[in-house]
């Protein structure tokens, strides 16, 4: 008689079992030897472990079922099955704080449009803190409903770079007041640049598309002052015309909006030369969502319902 303190018998429990050859499968059959029953010790726990590999690779490298089929052995309807059950179920919920995380990184990117993902960003170290699908950038209730979860879990952050949206911006400093917002340079730059179009035809729209691309070029204090003055040399020569002259079709127009978004960015476009955490963009995470974004293609046809954990389990699996 075998006392095995791991095994027990699945009918009376008793630990007095012993091996009892194979299955035809190749399993090991155990021997009860106090209810007499032959069995099979079955792990659940192992056995979802081991499936779940296969759900993480189709949301991770984004593989197919096929591809799985290929490298598991396992048959299609049985992987259909494990990534149906996962997709139903969800990642666990971590209980971790967040009060470590400090300068903060966000933004939102479309998948079906007018819906939206937006992620919380850590960014010194681009690790993904939060996300949700299904939040509109332009909802103050639905981005209300995004953070206050994350101050329950101590999150206190120093700053935040986000790309100007007004209504994050107004949330942010709803729930933080003392939060310094920083605006991402590269998207003033971008947007600019589009304003001012590739080869400006006017001369105030020359000068314009000249400071804009020095934009994401400034590292010290000596660089945002000279650059500082030749926003203020363009205001005084041109910024009349902007004020007084009528509208003249959309490449005036355009114009007019470039320097109202360099005039309402200013204040908030260095921050990050007092403090070297700070980001001054948001590169990190749209390199994110393009990552993202390309696994997602591979699964595009998953149905609405699944698609909130979907990308839940992404954020979990790949928070980098």
């Amino acid at each position: 008689m075998i006392l095995c303190l791991k095994k027990r018998c699945p009918h009376c429990r008793s630990n007095l079992v012993k091996r009892n050859g194979l299955y035809g499968n190749g399993k090991q059959r155990w021997w009860c030897h106090s209810c007499q029953h032959s069995f099979c010790w079955r792990n659940l726990d192992c056995k979802q472990a081991k499936e779940q590999i296969w759900f993480e690779r189709w949301i991770r490298e984004g593989y197919s079922v096929r591809q799985l089929v290929q490298h598991s052995g396992h048959s299609p309807a049985k992987l259909y099955r494990v990534i149906d059950y996962c997709l139903r179920h969800g990642p666990p919920e971590t209980k971790d704080t967040l009060e470590h995380y400090q300068y903060l990184i966000f933004d939102g990117t479309f998948l079906h449009r007018p819906v939206s993902l937006v992620t919380l960003m850590d960014g010194r170290s681009n690790t993904v803190i939060s996300g949700q699908y299904g939040i509109s950038e332009n909802s103050d209730s639905q981005l209300l409903s995004f953070f206050k979860p994350l101050i329950a879990k101590d999150l206190q952050p120093t700053s935040c770079t986000v790309d100007g949206n007004p209504q994050a911006m107004r949330v942010l400093k709803s729930l933080w007041p003392e939060i310094i917002t920083q605006r991402c340079l590269v998207h003033i730059q971008r947007q600019g640049l589009m304003w001012c179009r590739s080869y400006p035809k006017t001369v105030p729209a020359r000068r314009l598309r000249e400071i804009f691309l020095q934009v994401t070029n400034i590292r010290t204090y000596t660089e945002r002052d000279r650059f500082l003055g030749k926003v203020n040399q363009w205001e005084e020569k041109y910024g009349w015309q902007m004020v007084t002259q009528p509208e003249r079709g959309r490449v005036f127009s355009d114009l007019k909006r470039a320097r109202s978004m360099l005039q309402k960015a200013l204040p908030d476009m260095f921050h990050y030369l007092d403090d070297s955490n700070i980001s001054f963009s948001t590169n990190g995470l749209e390199g994110y969502f393009s990552r993202l974004k390309s696994r997602y293609r591979g699964h595009r046809g998953l149905c609405k319902t699944k698609l909130h954990n979907y990308f839940h389990w992404y954020l979990f699996l790949r928070p980098k």
